[in-house]
């Protein structure tokens, strides 16, 4: 896939599935699948395979590998499908090149974890990698620290599709957007439906979503909205899905995926708990708020029906 066509894909949903695993602490290969293949027959334009919804930092390398193909099969062409890559630059391109040769169609890149990154170096990061992939990339930015001057050299690098803003800090995005106007810079929301419309107000162009593992019609019918410039309808629709989004924030964000893998077992898929260092599980009390939020979905989807 050509650059242009990838980011037209990354205007749209970037939903990030989960990894199930079987009871032996593995990848339950045949589930995952299943819930890939839902939320590309849903219609979400692309579909991250590794992010962190799929918990890559607690994988091996060998895992994300079979992650990415199970993920690429599973889509079937119906959606784009993009394969994460990270930690040092040596193994993110060796994982962009594998990538490449199963079928991705693009690679994102997750923000360099190390605690002695420098600023621009970082920047430096992505580019090394962006010049090292065949596939178009998408920079994973969880950074405020990083100067805007650097972060337009990755924006507008000519293997760079695109920038995952990951960040609350509005000023700083509004910054980058302005000094990329003219450019091919594409600016995607990465802190998913509850912040997308504020970012698109602000030139962002598409957001990312763990919601789609649950139910990925209410985070299309937000960008529906987004992308019609009906910020009332997005608004109304976020504030449905507001308590999910907030449970998932419990911990210092360490219950992000949980409540997603949670939702999804409540739901009768058996994806297994996540792994350390996150939240294993819910407990009793959360669980039962969760269930209580599925249950008013529900009774949404019913009463439209």
């Amino acid at each position: 896939m050509d650059i242009v066509s990838y980011r037209r894909a990354l205007a749209g949903i970037s939903g990030v599935h989960v990894t199930a695993y079987a009871q032996d602490g593995g990848i339950n290969a045949d589930l995952t699948s299943r819930i890939v293949r839902r939320i590309a027959q849903a219609g979400v334009h692309n579909i991250v395979s590794g992010g962190n919804t799929g918990e890559f930092f607690s994988m091996t390398y060998d895992e994300v590998l079979q992650l990415q193909a199970i993920a690429i099969e599973a889509a079937s062409g119906k959606s784009v499908v993009t394969a994460a890559a990270g930690r040092s630059v040596k193994e993110a391109s060796a994982t962009a090149i594998a990538a490449k040769r199963a079928g991705a169609d693009g690679v994102m890149v997750h923000h360099p974890l190390d605690p002695f990154a420098a600023p621009g170096s970082q920047a430096d990061y992505f580019i090394a990698i962006a010049e090292a992939s065949e596939l178009p990339l998408v920079a994973y930015l969880r950074s405020d620290a990083i100067p805007v001057a650097d972060l337009v050299r990755v924006a507008t690098h000519p293997n760079v599709a695109g920038v995952k803003f990951a960040t609350t800090n509005l000023m700083l995005f509004s910054e980058c957007v302005r000094a990329t106007q003219g450019t091919e810079a594409v600016w995607i929301c990465g802190l998913a439906e509850s912040w997308a419309a504020p970012f698109y107000a602000l030139g962002a162009r598409g957001f990312t979503s763990g919601l789609v593992n649950i139910d990925p019609q209410r985070s299309l019918a937000v960008w529906h909205a987004l992308e019609a410039g009906d910020y009332a309808r997005a608004r109304t629709l976020v504030a449905k899905i507001a308590g999910f989004e907030q449970m998932r924030t419990k911990f210092n964000n360490g219950a992000n995926v949980t409540v997603v893998k949670e939702a999804l077992a409540l739901r009768g898929d058996a994806v297994g708990p996540v792994r350390l260092p996150g939240l294993p599980a819910l407990d009793a009390a959360d669980r039962s708020r969760l269930q209580d939020i599925l249950n008013g979905w529900e009774a949404d989807a019913a009463a439209a029906a």
